[in-house]
């Protein structure tokens, strides 16, 4: 079991209870309530009434901190189907739609979820829609892992055969990493309250041409489109200065509003 695995007892998708992460140095278990870990220091027994802030022993005297999963913890102990956005993106996302408690989101292309589960601990409702069944239900399995599944409505099929169900002018924003996203944001206008935003994510600037290209053509507002890239810095002893490792590029963002 690598230093990141969850254990046995804290499988999501068969209990209720929130897991913890268990952590030592570079050692890091996720584990639920009630549930055993076992590692290279000994097992560990986390009790039914652990909190965020506890030390708990393994049976051999190691200790190990107690941590309540955050934001960023999600996107390493999700189960994966797919390339998850980073947390980075997820975060220009909000900054740049300003979502808060008690928005509406409309997402298209769930995944493993990070998005979504993110955006639902920023205190907004989420209706994300998956097209593999079974990458549905990992979804559904990862929002219970991390409490927001009484916030986050994961529904399996394509969400442009779904237009005609859904209430116009009831979301306050659109979140698209998906291929037929130039589909969706045709819609934009009538799904989208006013003031509204749209937030498309692609890795390829053939479909964000084509994304900010039909976001004018269909009305929408203050389009635009940045590259989302960072560079590590590393300190030394020689001094200081960017990486010299692949530039960090992720995709893609492409931000337009309904006015």
């Amino acid at each position: 079991m690598s230093d990141t695995d969850s254990a046995d007892g804290g499988d999501a998708s068969t209990d209720d209870r929130v897991p913890v992460l268990l952590v030592r140095g570079d050692r890091e278990y996720l584990v639920a309530p009630g549930g055993e870990q076992g590692t290279d220091l000994g097992v560990l027994e986390v009790p039914e009434d652990v909190q965020s802030g506890d030390t708990i022993e393994t049976h051999l005297g190691d200790e190990f901190q107690v941590r309540g999963l955050r934001g960023p913890d999600l996107f390493h102990h999700f189960e994966r189907t797919g390339a998850p956005m980073v947390p980075r993106d997820i975060g220009l996302v909000i900054g740049e739609t300003g979502i808060a408690r008690g928005d509406r989101v409309l997402d298209a292309g769930t995944g493993t979820g990070v998005l979504a589960a993110l955006l639902a601990r920023a205190g907004a409702e989420v209706v994300t829609y998956e097209q593999d069944p079974e990458f549905a239900d990992v979804a559904r399995e990862n929002m219970a892992l991390g409490g927001v599944a009484d916030a986050v409505d994961v529904r399996t099929g394509d969400v442009t055969d779904e237009i005609d169900d859904l209430e116009p002018s009831s979301f306050d924003v659109l979140t698209l990493d998906t291929a037929d996203a130039p589909a969706m944001v045709e819609h934009g206008p009538d799904l989208l309250v006013d003031g509204g935003f749209v937030a498309v994510y692609s890795p390829f600037i053939e479909s964000t041409r084509e994304v900010a290209t039909t976001a004018r053509e269909v009305g929408l507002a203050n389009v635009t489109t940045r590259e989302t890239i960072q560079r590590e810095m590393q300190f030394d002893d020689r001094g200081s200065r960017p990486s010299t490792a692949p530039v960090g590029h992720t995709g893609y963002l492409t931000i337009a509003r309904n006015e």
